[in-house]
């Protein structure tokens, strides 16, 4: 149907009415956790008992622990943090490199490694994680044997974590940054290697200044997919529980309000990312023009 032409009432308010339902199906969900997390009461449903900011700032004394004086809870969500960090910084450099490989080399194989690349988005994460619990556990022990070597970070921990978080993610990010890089314009390189320009000189101002928006794009979301995860998370992690497994394991032994305070805490960071690079985003455009 042509936009600019008039539409049935019927139609008009079906759409309507299927845009509320869809957004409310959506955002619902997060606004009763949000006003929960305020809720006067030991556990995070219905019905309202009344405003406080105890499951925030409550601490021992006051019989109510909040989220600022959780101390378990505050070190599962820096744990969080660290492994996020680590793999968006290896996705993103691999991804880099990977995305260079495929759109400016030719070898033997190349379609073969460029669906083996997608074989981990499709295989399920607890699949996934068993998988390179297996693998890391076998390796660590022939290891062992067979040279005395104790190679710890191929047992369960945030090392194995991070490599199990890794070896999906990485491919987001390639194919992420691959597709920035198809529409770049070979041209501008020659051009600057005709004047004169090295090789590092032309990756570094030219290059990487047009991958910009990719590589932020693909840390952003690496780091949202590692921070969430918790599939493959829960088969390899040791001690030091991330966010995600502490969570799990407090509602296991009872949901708190607390729990909505981390969610609303998550929500408003999720947020203020998103918000900056929109405005980021923005601005490139505005300088661009």
């Amino acid at each position: 149907m042509i936009a600019s032409l008039p539409r049935p009432l019927w139609l008009r308010a079906s759409t309507v009415v299927y845009g509320v339902l869809f957004f409310a199906f959506l955002f619902l969900p997060l606004v009763v956790v949000a006003v929960f997390a305020f809720n006067d009461a030991p556990y995070p449903a219905p019905p309202w008992r009344g405003f406080t900011l105890d499951w925030f700032f409550g601490h021992d004394g006051a019989g109510r622990t909040g989220l600022f004086a959780d101390s378990a809870m505050l070190g599962s969500l820096w744990t969080s943090v660290v492994v996020a960090s680590w793999v968006t910084l290896l996705s993103v450099v691999v991804g880099t490199a990977n995305a260079f490989l495929i759109e400016r080399t030719q070898f033997r194989g190349k379609q073969a490694l460029n669906l083996l690349m997608l074989a981990p988005l499709v295989i399920p994460g607890v699949i996934l994680g068993i998988s390179i619990l297996a693998f890391a556990s076998r390796m660590a022990n022939l290891a062992d044997d067979l040279w005395g070597l104790e190679l710890e970070f191929l047992r369960p921990g945030l090392p194995l974590v991070v490599l199990g978080q890794f070896s999906y993610i990485v491919s987001i990010a390639t194919l992420t940054i691959t597709a920035r890089l198809k529409r770049f314009d070979v041209t501008l390189e020659e051009a600057a290697y005709n004047l004169g320009a090295s090789r590092a000189a032309v990756l570094w101002t030219i290059t990487l200044p047009y991958l910009r928006p990719a590589l932020i794009g693909s840390a952003a979301i690496s780091f949202l997919m590692s921070f969430e995860n918790f599939n493959t998370t829960l088969m390899l992690v040791g001690s030091d529980a991330p966010l995600t497994v502490m969570m799990y394991g407090r509602m296991r032994e009872g949901a708190t309000p607390v729990l909505n305070a981390v969610s609303l805490l998550l929500m408003v960071a999720s947020a203020v990312l998103a918000l900056t690079m929109m405005r980021g985003s923005k601005v490139n455009v505005a300088d661009k023009r």
